[in-house]
């Protein structure tokens, strides 16, 4: 096994692959601003926001009998690895590449208690030749079925435009909108229900998901195999860069049919686990038990020689998704999750005081001013 000792290069950090939440997130900031300003539009319509989903992961409509959710996202650089790994294994990634941008949408639409119900695909590619790699194409297109099979919602169409000149040749930018029900109204969940006592739950990631592969791809260059390096017998780097990102939404429906209505979700996405202080209450949330952290996740942490710290502040390190119940119903959701082939933990606590996250095992603390979404 080729498991090449970390390069004299020193820590390899997300900002020095190119991307900066430090200036990302003011004009997110800013962005929310100007839309929240526009949110009175909706009243010609008889229809009015759930402000408390302004700053959330998707944005909440109530309609009268029951609220719409939507959400977009796009999949980011993670494709350029599939391009990369296609050159030289010769095999397509692009199923599993699908899966991964529906999953950006989807999983963020059911933090807020959403049933996913329409996904949309926007397929923009260097030029028109990029669809004519049939094999890769088609590898696209069966990828966004499954996916959008899995999670039981109907694929109402697209946008497949040519963007020579905007997007480099030989390459596609991929993203997704999904729009969903929450129905009925009692499965909101946009904190409000959040309390002290109330416990997490964190449910197993596939690896690095389709956030933090700036910095994966960055890493290539300390590697003198590179993407073909292995990281455990049989498997490569970049084969495990690829693997797709989980679909949570059957566990959130399952957790529904179960009688089970969470008080709060987090996607753990951009941000690593510091998506745990997303919620706006002062709560510190308490973590107890650790999930083992993915062999690809290890082998970044190890090769960018990032500290614990830097590590759970970029990638999910083994854990997808957070669920907050009450702690009674903890263990159930355990239950489920893995009913539906996803390994979960019973993770933490939530409790009154400063807004923190503590992970005591490896005795981490982030604090409010290391997560400005609002």
């Amino acid at each position: 096994m080729s498991t090449h000792a970390p390069s004299s290069a020193g820590t390899l950090s997300y900002e020095q692959a190119g991307v900066n939440y430090d200036l990302i997130d003011p004009l997110k900031i800013s962005a929310q601003r100007a839309a929240a300003a526009t949110a009175g539009h909706l009243a010609a319509h008889g229809f009015s926001e759930v402000k408390a989903s302004r700053g959330e992961s998707a944005y909440v409509v109530d309609v009268g009998p029951f609220y719409i959710a939507s959400i977009v996202e796009c999949l980011g650089s993670k494709a350029l690895v599939a391009d990369e790994m296609a050159r030289l294994t010769g095999k397509s990634y692009y199923d599993g590449i699908a899966q991964d941008t529906i999953a950006m949408a989807v999983n963020d639409l059911i933090t807020v208690g959403a049933t996913p119900l329409v996904v949309q695909a926007y397929w923009a590619a260097g030029g028109s030749d990029w669809f004519g790699d049939a094999p890769r194409a088609q590898a696209l297109v069966a990828g966004w079925k499954k996916a959008c099979d899995t999670c039981q919602v109907a694929w109402g169409g697209g946008e497949t435009p040519a963007l020579a000149g905007i997007v480099e040749s030989g390459r596609i930018d991929l993203a997704a909108s999904c729009t969903g029900l929450i129905n009925p109204k009692e499965r909101l969940s946009v904190g409000d229900k959040l309390a002290a006592g109330d416990a997490i739950v964190l449910l197993a990631s596939s690896g690095i998901h389709a956030n933090g592969l700036s910095l994966a791809r960055k890493l290539t260059e300390r590697l003198p195999q590179g993407y073909l390096t292995e990281i455990a017998p049989g498997l490569s780097y970049g084969d495990a860069l690829l693997a797709p990102t989980v679909l949570y939404s059957p566990v959130t429906e399952a957790l529904y049919k179960a009688g089970i209505t969470p008080h709060y979700c987090a996607n753990i996405t951009g941000h690593g686990w510091r998506k745990l202080l997303r919620h706006p209450g002062r709560f510190t949330y308490r973590i107890h038990t650790v999930p083992p952290v993915t062999p690809v996740l290890k082998f970044i942490q190890q090769h960018a020689q990032q500290d614990d710290r830097e590590a759970y502040s970029t990638l999910n390190m083994g854990a997808g998704f957070a669920i907050f119940v009450k702690a009674d119903e903890a263990a159930r959701v355990v239950e489920v999750s893995k009913s539906c082939g996803i390994d979960a933990w019973v993770a933490g606590t939530v409790e009154d005081g400063e807004k923190q996250l503590l992970i005591e095992p490896l005795s981490i603390r982030f604090g409010d001013d290391d997560l400005q979404l609002r």
